[in-house]
């Protein structure tokens, strides 16, 4: 009953006429970037930071209008995967292999709309698992102490590459780079670290810039670089003569999907890719011979779009109550939090109950706002994939810098911000990933923190970190998370490889 009751004071919250309005924005923005091929959640959501500092909003309107960002990103990422068959994002890849073949057969719409209507499904399921399993894991982590939090910090970066990423070692460099930038500073006993005698480096390095440096110019980068490059005709998007049975049938496959994609979000390192594979698997072996995966079956388009939402709102349960990134993009809304001086954590429950309510209301209402957006505003969404990334580009880089300078009204921050973005687009390059990068940038002030604690109250002793049997446990699936990608990477990428090979 507390929970509801919370859960209807969120409501108040996000029914808030101005709440209310920058969710329907945020939706709108969210879907429009997701349609374009390659840039995915993390980057809109890094994209759109700044302009909720420009704007000067609360930290409640910001965090409803960001994860709104965030939610409609994901709807939006199936977009250019049925239409053009490439994926908006990683997770929409499994959309692929039945998308595009029901729109060549003259079915786009269909399509698009069981995928809303999956992804309507798939995220309602995990936001109400979010509502049920957060208020519990937050009282859970509230036995954490300073040696508990810093095996839990270990296993967020042991976990970090996940089963389905492509370099262990990679991961581990990034995650290293993100918590050497971490170090730079004045510590807490008032020592100078690595600031080079530059006062905008005494008080370390601004999350907000690191992150559009690192997420939207490199991206810009990259765009600029791939200019010359020619895009897929998108396919006509025919009338849609969707039936009710249709939606019935799908039922189910979408209920499947999101659950297993709450339960890939909220797993450290697993993320939507894992749940949109899942899904999907699974949902092949069930209907076995009765269906036509691979070939148009509408199916396999609701089972990766279901498992991919529902791990989105899933990927909310370990960044809420314990401070820890269950996805790159949560990642990027955890630097949001902290920029805005709240500590996300088991005590943000009941010392800001009212933006962790409001924002989880917000995504209940958010889930109608973009069932109601994406099934009449499909021709809108379509004809963005067409526009030149010639005009995309002044836009994108006019939110970037002007947000940025109006955080600080500097341009240090701006040079700064550059300079991130072409470190980002390096280390793109060399393929190693950047959520990595702010991960240890974010978790690394706090990490040294439980560290010097835990060693204060110990005396010096290391055994301390050993010393209860929740961070030996803790410790032990750290160790299973450096392990597994080595054992289970290489079979699960291979498998996720020659799924999606059935499309080419």
């Amino acid at each position: 009953m507390e929970t509801l009751g919370f859960l209807i004071d969120g409501f108040g919250v996000a029914l808030a006429p101005h709440n209310l309005m920058f969710a329907l924005l945020g939706a709108f923005l969210g879907t429009l970037i997701g349609a374009l091929p390659g840039l995915g959640p993390a980057n809109g959501v890094a994209i759109l930071i700044p302009l909720a500092f420009s704007l000067g909003l609360a930290p409640d309107t910001a965090m409803i209008m960001l994860t709104a960002v965030y939610a409609g990103a994901m709807y939006g990422g199936r977009i250019s995967s049925i239409l053009l068959n490439i994926p908006g994002d990683e997770p929409a890849m499994m959309t692929c292999l039945d998308g595009y073949p029901m729109a060549q057969k003259g079915k786009a719409s269909e399509a698009l709309a069981i995928s809303a209507i999956a992804s309507f499904i798939g995220s309602l399921v995990a936001t109400l698992g979010l509502i049920l399993l957060a208020p519990v894991l937050a009282d859970f982590a509230l036995t954490f102490g300073p040696a508990e939090y810093f095996a839990l910090f270990m296993l967020a970066f042991a976990t970090l590459g996940g089963i389905t990423g492509k370099n262990p070692i990679k991961t581990v460099v990034a995650a290293c780079i993100g918590l050497m930038i971490a170090t730079v500073g004045i510590d807490s006993t008032g020592v100078q670290r690595y600031t080079f005698g530059v006062l905008e480096l005494y008080e370390g390095v601004d999350f907000i810039i690191a992150i559009v440096g690192l997420f939207a110019i490199s991206e810009l980068l990259f765009f600029i670089e791939a200019q010359a490059g020619g895009g897929k005709e998108s396919i006509a998007v025919n009338k849609m003569t969707l039936s009710w049975k249709d939606i019935r049938d799908i039922l189910p496959t979408s209920l499947r999907g999101g659950v297993l994609g709450f339960v890939a979000g909220v797993l450290p390192g697993a993320g939507a890719s894992l749940g949109s594979f899942i899904s999907y698997t699974l949902e092949k072996r069930i209907l076995g011979r009765k269906g036509n995966f691979g070939e148009g079956d509408p199916r396999g388009v609701a089972a990766p779009e279901a498992g991919n939402n529902g791990a989105s709102s899933g990927a909310l349960v370990p960044m809420l109550t314990l401070g820890v990134p269950g996805s790159g993009t949560t990642a990027v809304l955890l630097a949001l939090l902290i920029s805005l001086n709240i500590t996300p954590g088991p005590l943000m429950f009941t010392q800001n109950a009212d933006i962790v309510w409001g924002v989880i209301a917000a995504l209940l209402i958010g889930n109608f706002l973009l069932l109601l957006l994406n099934i009449p505003l499909v021709g809108i969404f379509v004809k963005l994939l067409s526009v030149p990334p010639m005009y995309l580009l002044p836009i994108v880089t006019m939110v970037a810098f002007v947000g940025i300078y109006s955080i600080s009204n500097t341009t240090f921050d701006l040079y700064f911000m550059v300079a991130f973005g072409v470190a980002g687009y390096v280390l793109r390059k060399l393929e190693i990933p950047l959520v990595p990068v702010i991960l240890g940038l974010l978790l690394g002030p706090e990490m040294e923190k439980n560290l010097r604690h835990a060693l204060d109250i110990s005396d010096g002793d290391w055994m301390v970190l050993w010393g209860s049997g929740l961070a030996i446990g803790l410790w032990v699936f750290a160790a299973l998370g450096l392990i597994l990608p080595y054992i289970l990477g290489p079979l699960l990428r291979k498998r996720m490889q020659s799924s999606s090979g059935q499309s080419d």
